[in-house]
């Protein structure tokens, strides 16, 4: 580029060439005058060396050169960030591994099934009246449109032979913990992506044993069906974001490969690009990779709606290929939910809800977590999905606190019909991690790092895990109905944000005890509407004054006293207070506290009583809680005043 130098060649012509010309004014453009004006503003610079004016000018154009020079540091920054092309790894060999049907894996323990359409789906959920939701379907029924997440009213339609099955997720946990260690054995910083998939780096394991990738995929799926029965299809590429296809696939690892495959892959394959995002894409002609970088255009001048640096990587085919296992401090949240046939009773929904509890207490025992948030969610049967949540100042970990505060959560709500329900604790501790002891000064920043980051949690870059849930209705203290479509938001769109994220409606309590008065419900299986408005401002004022005189009575002794160790070394002496006529044992600076603290106490005081006498009234108006403020401050200043008087 043209304009791009080092600060030294900037500097270097400061004296020539921009100076010379910043010295000729601002009217060089007029008409009439020479058109090689470079003697004429030479003979300029030359009169006015010396003069106020020349340095004056001097000091701008150095200014504005260092100026042009940050921002040549930044452009130069921008463009080694758009160079994706720069970031294109294709050292490394991943594999995505999935299992063939892993929940279908019945066929092992029950032979008879073989060549039959089943799907498995909850034991409770094997009536007549309502199969429950599939969790998968063999290949059989496969072929009719039978597949997980599916109604099994609906597959029953589409299948009328369809067998049911009853999950057993004990057997598939530790089928799934054989099929791990065997992928481990490959690749032991292996990232799991469920209990029946992964990603694995072979790049070590192939140069170890000197293989090629597809041997070594071969050979490591023939290795899981010999010891476990199952097969495994893998896709070989040089990154891990593309979806990979059924069977052994090996992409070849050059630009021209990748690209080309990438062209015609449909815009749905991509992860985290599901139903709604497919949609809003093909809005705008988006339908396969490839045309990303037709309607490059548009997608730029709608960034913020669809992410342009997320897709131009998608179409390039370039992610990251670093795999590695989820570390501990990553989890943000640990919970268990459930699906079934629609409830109204409220026995039968706290029956669910227990049987949550049960699992989710097992769950952070076994792993060691505890939390400060505890959220319900629930679906209506009109499949409306909404949350509730509560926090505490006190680690939850035993059933009983679950359970209580689930039941808390949702018994307001009734009468309601659902189909879900589910408990979600967040603001983890990790039990198993080393307690390290903190001596001295840092143990105070410490517990003021922990204190702010419970109040105002970051919204980490990383954290691509985005918590719909969170994100509330602060109008209504409900979440907001459109939470639940937030999941299909665009990978990337939060690559970017660095904001403090703050959930509206978290109420603290150190007890389950809730003095809330109880919100009003609107009709069965509709979305709720906004909690009713504080009537009387100046109620609500009051009782604030009345909360924070509290805090001052509940303190045994005023400041001075209490923290009089804390101003060091300093000499001692009696002192006397001018405004209660206390002794203190302590300098100018704990006399100073003492006095604010005596001063704030009879203003609070009398705001207090005059908000009282106010309060009383019924015809109590937003005119009259404002002189009550005004002469709240000008008591307070009163005493200010007499204050500095009697310190003189």
């Amino acid at each position: 580029m043209a304009l791009a130098g080092t600060g030294a060649g900037l500097v270097a012509s400061q004296e020539t060439t921009s100076l010379v010309k910043r010295l000729a004014g601002p009217s060089t453009g007029k008409a009439g005058l020479a058109k090689d004006q470079t003697e004429i503003n030479r003979i300029i610079a030359e009169a006015s060396k010396g003069s106020k004016f020349y340095e004056n000018e001097k000091r701008k154009d150095k200014d504005l050169t260092e100026r042009i020079k940050r921002i040549l540091e930044q452009l130069d920054d921008a463009i080694v960030g758009v160079d994706m092309e720069s970031q294109r790894d294709l050292s490394q060999t991943i594999i995505h591994v999935d299992m063939d049907a892993f929940f279908a894996a019945k066929l092992l323990h029950n032979p008879d099934l073989r060549g039959k359409p089943f799907g498995a789906s909850r034991a409770g959920c094997l009536s007549d009246v309502g199969y429950g939701v599939l969790t998968t379907a063999s290949y059989e029924a496969r072929k009719y449109g039978v597949r997980s997440g599916m109604p099994g009213f609906i597959a029953k339609k589409l299948c009328p032979q369809l067998i049911f099955v009853a999950n057993t997720f004990s057997r598939y946990s530790k089928m799934s913990n054989r099929v791990m260690a065997i992928f481990k054995r490959y690749d032991p910083n292996m990232s799991p992506a469920g209990c029946d998939e992964g990603y694995l780096n072979i790049t070590p394991y192939c140069k170890a044993h000197n293989l090629t990738a597809e041997d070594c995929v071969q050979d490591m799926r023939m290795t899981v069906y010999n010891e476990t029965g199952l097969t495994v299809s893998a896709g070989i590429a040089p990154n891990k974001t593309q979806n990979k296809p059924n069977g052994q696939f090996y992409l070849s690892f050059d630009k021209q490969s990748i690209t080309t495959f990438m062209h015609d892959l449909s815009i749905r394959k991509i992860p985290g690009i599901g139903r709604v995002n497919e949609r809003l894409l093909e809005a705008i002609g988006i339908k396969t990779c490839g045309d990303i970088y037709t309607h490059r255009a548009i997608i730029s001048l709608m960034d913020k709606e669809f992410g342009l640096r997320f897709l131009i990587r998608t179409y390039l085919g370039i992610s990251s290929n670093v795999v590695q296992p989820h570390r501990r401090e990553e989890r943000k949240s640990i919970g268990a939910e459930r699906t079934f046939s629609p409830l109204s009773d409220p026995t039968q929904i706290f029956l669910r809800l227990d049987e949550i509890v049960t699992e989710l207490e097992n769950d952070m025992e076994q792993n060691g977590w505890a939390g400060r948030t505890i959220t319900l969610k629930y679906k209506l049967d009109t499949y409306q999905v909404f949350t509730r949540a509560k926090s505490f100042d006190r680690w939850i970990t035993k059933k009983e606190d679950l359970y209580i505060t689930g039941k808390e959560l949702i018994q307001p709500e009734f009468p309601l019909t659902i189909r879900l329900i589910g408990l979600r604790v967040t603001k983890l501790k990790d039990l198993k991690a080393p307690s390290v002891p903190t001596n001295g000064i840092k143990r105070f920043f410490e517990s003021f790092k922990n204190e702010s980051s419970r109040k105002r949690p970051k919204l980490d870059e990383e954290e691509i895990e985005f918590d719909p849930s969170n994100v509330f209705d602060s109008s209504s203290g409900r979440n907001n109905e459109r939470g639940s479509d937030l999941e299909d938001e665009m990978p990337g769109f939060h690559e970017q944000d660095e904001r403090d994220y703050s959930p509206h409606n978290e109420y603290r309590d150190t007890t389950f005890e809730s003095t809330e008065t109880p919100r009003p419900r609107p009709p069965i299986s509709a979305p709720a509407h906004s909690s009713p408005k504080v009537s009387n401002p100046g109620i609500f004022a009051a009782t604030s004054l009345k909360i924070q005189r509290r805090r001052f009575s509940d303190q045994s002794c005023p400041p001075s006293t209490m923290n009089v160790g804390s101003f060091g070394n300093t000499a001692f002496e009696s002192l006397e207070c001018p405004i209660c006529g206390t002794t203190l044992q302590t300098n100018n600076q704990g006399l100073n506290s003492h006095i604010d603290f005596c001063l704030s106490r009879g203003a609070i005081r009398q705001a207090h009583a005059e908000a009282s006498s106010l309060v009383g009234e019924s015809s109590t108006t937003s005119w009259q809680w404002s002189k009550l403020n005004q002469g709240a401050q000008t008591t307070i200043n009163r005493s200010k005043k007499r204050r500095k008087q009697n310190s003189k």
